[in-house]
């Protein structure tokens, strides 16, 4: 564990003249220690060793676990498509009506590759010493959507509102359980990733995502774990309601303008985000990188809770050129403070 707290950590951050970068990248660690995509995704061990490898060459706030989006659905019975360098991903989808959704069992914690994951944050939170280590899980609207069909759900809200509370309770009991095994392994915080929920308007996302999620928030958060609320769905039209959830954090994808967002969060919290992970990290050069980082850190001056960040997790194969322009600008732009 830390020496400090997550508050005095996130305290730190925000009173200090320097601009810190905590991007969520696991992916180029994969490759740093020759493994694949899947092998990360399925075994613990090696997903331990890519954060491991990445925390040690980059000088990232906080190490971050991969932001894989279909551990919790897979727990619940979906069917998952694994491929050796992409993310997994759900396929088709597992509930068809009110009845099913009535029917369906909330898993243990020892379902499909939940205990990997509970074994990379432990490992990770045992060896990573000089930093926060921020654990993964999915949101509870996101995790209905995989279970219901991201179509459907939408449809649901609208015509069997109960029939979704009912799926989001379920979801929602199952994350809570999740976090608190996350928060038990040591580390010291969770980035919930919750991107289906800015396909609803501002009060459709409180409704069925952010009064779920602070329900969350408020049993796992305190000073010594933080949630990170992440959602690249938002193109600026949901940034309260996700504010209303509470949350020591927010992070935010490359749609929305950070100039913007970073208005509706409390000065207390910190503001993250937001370059292109695909057409900056990966397809940009690193004359590009440099550049779209500067421009960032510029509009972001005034700030002292923002924190560098790509708008999501960077993809595989990400170019080391790319990660190190990132650095490079943000190390000349707190030089020339």
């Amino acid at each position: 564990m830390m020496k400090t707290t997550m508050k005095q950590w996130i305290d730190s951050i925000i009173k200090n003249n320097n601009t810190v970068a905590v991007p969520v990248m696991t992916h180029p660690g994969i490759e740093l220690i020759n493994h694949t995509v899947k092998e990360a995704c399925c075994d613990g061990q090696v997903h331990f060793e890519a954060i491991k490898a990445l925390a040690e060459k980059y000088p990232t706030a906080a190490a971050t676990v991969i932001m894989d989006l279909t551990v919790e659905a897979e727990a619940f019975g979906a069917e998952i498509h694994f491929t050796e360098d992409a993310v997994p991903a759900v396929i088709g989808h597992m509930l068809n009506n009110a009845d099913d959704i009535k029917a369906l069992k909330v898993p243990s914690l020892k379902a499909a590759r939940v205990p990997a994951y509970l074994k990379a944050n432990l490992q990770s939170a045992r060896a990573i010493s000089d930093r926060p280590v921020l654990s993964g899980c999915i949101g509870p609207f996101s995790l209905a959507g995989r279970l219901y069909d991201m179509s459907e759900i939408m449809v649901l809200i609208y015509q069997d509102p109960d029939a979704a509370h009912t799926l989001l309770a379920k979801c929602t009991e199952f994350i809570l359980k999740y976090c608190k095994a996350l928060k038990a392994t040591g580390v010291d915080g969770v980035v919930m990733a919750e991107p289906a929920a800015g396909l609803m308007s501002d009060d459709d996302c409180k409704r069925f995502s952010s009064d779920y999620v602070k329900y969350i928030v408020e049993q796992v958060q305190d000073d010594t774990f933080s949630v990170v609320l992440h959602n690249c769905g938002n193109t600026g039209h949901c940034t309260k309601a996700m504010v209303a959830t509470g949350s020591a954090a927010y992070h935010f994808g490359n749609k929305c303008d950070m100039r913007e967002v970073i208005k509706d969060v409390p000065p207390t919290a910190l503001a993250m985000g937001n370059i292109d992970p695909v057409s900056v990290f990966k397809e940009g050069t690193p004359e590009q990188m440099y550049e779209t980082t500067t421009r960032l850190l510029q509009d972001m001056k005034q700030y002292p809770n923002f924190v560098l960040s790509s708008g999501c997790d960077t993809p595989p194969h990400t170019p080391t050129e790319n990660i190190d322009a990132f650095f490079k600008a943000l190390d000349d732009y707190n030089n020339s403070l």
